[in-house]
């Protein structure tokens, strides 16, 4: 069975930092990009961050740029996303997300999701 599990997330003030994981179970995880959506309060689910298999390739939304890193540890089967100077903004569930390559998972072509980590960011 394919599972993704996200933990890390949790109430945070603006300015401050949190470290989402995401560990995933089995082969699922090699071979495989990963990345991270967000979904806040009716609104769209939305492209965060991707790394490819071998993390030598990164995408990352132009809200997130320069504030939050994506990484992964292959050996551990797990992928990170560093989130530093939040902003009430960045208030959403997030989600973790498997596919191909990094590529898709940043046009949407998700194999797999995780099923999300609540971050919220007060003002």
């Amino acid at each position: 069975q394919v599972q993704l599990v996200e933990s890390g997330g949790g109430l945070v003030r603006a300015g401050g930092s949190l470290k989402l994981s995401c560990e995933v179970s089995g082969r699922t995880f090699t071979g495989r990009a990963m990345g991270w959506f967000r979904q806040a309060p009716g609104k769209e689910r939305e492209f965060v961050s991707a790394i490819s298999w071998r993390g030598d390739t990164t995408y990352y939304a132009d809200s997130v740029k320069g504030r939050f890193t994506i990484s992964r540890d292959n050996a551990k089967n797990t992928v990170y996303l560093q989130m530093n100077s939040l902003k009430p903004e960045d208030t959403a569930v997030y989600y973790c997300a498997a596919a191909a390559n990094a590529a898709f998972v940043k046009n949407g072509g998700i194999d797999y999701w995780g099923q999300g980590t609540q971050v919220t960011v007060s003002s």
